[in-house]
């Protein structure tokens, strides 16, 4: 005697698709590796063929119209952050994103700030 086909699926869930299906069996993205504060955006690219992305790029692209850590990346597309980097990688390799960087003033916080949070510190 089988079980119903009702058993075996938790409508609360939704369907359920493993992160190696999501990233085709990748761990890694090509090239460098996307550090977990590193800030993405998209790219001003020629209109792209969203027929070529899976849904997870395409909200990625969205996600990413303004500047976005890539940590709030994966939190907001819902996916493992491993998975957000290779998908990350490979919007990457399509010219569709790049990394945002912040000019080097070379120049730290003020002595007296840094002070500050250390007497709190010592409060605590």
């Amino acid at each position: 005697m089988s079980a119903p086909k009702d058993t075996w699926l938790d409508r609360e869930a939704g369907p359920v698709v493993r992160p190696y299906a999501v990233t085709r069996g990748r761990t890694r993205p090509q090239g460098d590796d996307f550090d977990l504060m590193a800030v993405v955006t998209v790219t001003a690219q020629a209109p792209l063929d969203p027929r070529r992305l899976s849904p997870e790029h395409l909200r990625i692209l969205q996600v990413c119209a303004v500047p976005t850590p890539v940590v709030d990346v994966a939190v907001d597309v819902a996916v493992p952050l491993g998975v957000a980097r290779v998908l990350l990688g490979d919007l990457r390799d399509e010219g569709l994103i790049t990394l945002v960087t912040e000019p080097e003033t070379g120049k730290g916080p003020e002595e007296g700030v840094l002070r500050e949070v250390l007497n709190g510190l010592r409060a605590l």
